[in-house]
């Protein structure tokens, strides 16, 4: 990892971006819930036990939408004009597609050839060109760097970039905003690629240092918390996951480093714990999609204990689910 190029992103540069995006992106809910615990069973200390901070009802469905915006926000009008590209397994891909409706330019986005249908589907109707490639977030990589090479555009990375992660960090600015007065003790973000957890981290830990932020991975790709045991970013060889958006085989240098520096910890979940969230956030009228709702799986399957001081927070970070899949989950 090269470290001169791991600055991170400051509580100003994610502040900026916050009135950069504001009237783009959506304020989404933060709403009370009781503690899930391990069972099922809910908490029954008060209706404020849990907050859920719901992303799966921002634009495109997804947190995803902050970060594109943002970076698109930012580029000169050359840049935007030779056209977006970028790869992604499907809540990126839409949050291109749409900022780039936005802001009137073409999009081209690389995606895997398992992509959930809901997505690819969204995709194309928001005005992309989508391109299938490999099953690994590696081999879509390689191909839309391939077609950069050939014919150009400008790259939107999914994760690693201090635009990207500015941008996602203004859903913990909305949740300090939203909490007030009262203040986090605990609080808990899915990691794909880390994109998210950076942003977070780095609004949480300046804003609320007694605070506890926690990244929940699957256990078949905890490509973060492998690379936060060994010190650098570390490519697996294979990942696994009924949470597709949280498959990255490798997190970024940059997310990393801010994981590295300003996250407490990272858990992972299993599957059956990730299907068992769906179901309980179903069980609330919540349409959550597996990677969104691995935060509540952390809680469920008894891997993070709700905070002991200041409130838990749980962001669910994209809803867009197929819509067969979620009646197979939720059939009585």
């Amino acid at each position: 990892m090269n470290r001169a190029a791991t600055a991170l992103v400051s509580l100003a540069d994610i502040e900026a971006a916050h009135d950069r995006i504001r009237g783009a992106v959506r304020r989404t809910p933060l709403i009370p819930a009781p503690v899930p615990r391990p069972g099922g069973r809910a908490a029954t200390d008060g209706p404020d036990a849990l907050w859920l901070k719901c992303e799966n009802l921002q634009s495109v469905s997804a947190f995803k939408a902050r970060g594109a915006y943002h970076f698109v926000s930012r580029l000169s009008p050359e840049e935007r004009a030779a056209g977006l590209l970028t790869y992604s397994s499907g809540n990126h891909a839409q949050a291109v597609a749409w900022a780039a409706r936005a802001f009137g330019v073409p999009a081209r986005i690389v995606m895997p050839v398992d992509a959930p249908e809901v997505k690819s589907s969204a995709t194309v109707a928001l005005g992309a060109e989508v391109e299938f490639e490999g099953t690994t977030s590696g081999e879509r990589q390689a191909r839309a760097e391939q077609i950069q090479r050939e014919e150009g555009g400008t790259m939107v990375p999914p994760f690693d970039d201090p635009r990207i992660i500015a941008g996602q960090g203004t859903v913990a600015l909305e949740i300090a905003e939203q909490l007030a007065p009262r203040e986090p003790g605990v609080v808990l973000a899915p990691v794909g690629g880390g994109g998210q957890l950076a942003g977070v981290a780095a609004v949480i830990r300046r804003r609320f240092p007694e605070a506890e932020v926690i990244g929940v991975e699957p256990e078949g790709a905890a490509s973060m918390l492998r690379s936060l045991e060994r010190g650098a970013p570390v490519t697996l060889d294979r990942v696994s996951s009924v949470a597709d958006g949280l498959k990255p085989v490798r997190p970024g240098d940059l997310t990393f480093a801010h994981c590295r520096d300003l996250v407490d910890r990272v858990v992972t979940v299993d599957d059956d714990s990730i299907r068992d969230a769906v179901r309980w956030l179903f069980g609330l009228r919540l349409v959550v999609e597996p990677s969104g709702a691995a935060t509540v799986a952390a809680l469920l399957a008894g891997r993070v204990e709700p905070a002991a001081a200041g409130e838990t927070v749980a962001i669910l970070s994209g809803g867009n689910i197929e819509p067969a899949l979620l009646a197979e989950w939720t059939r009585p």
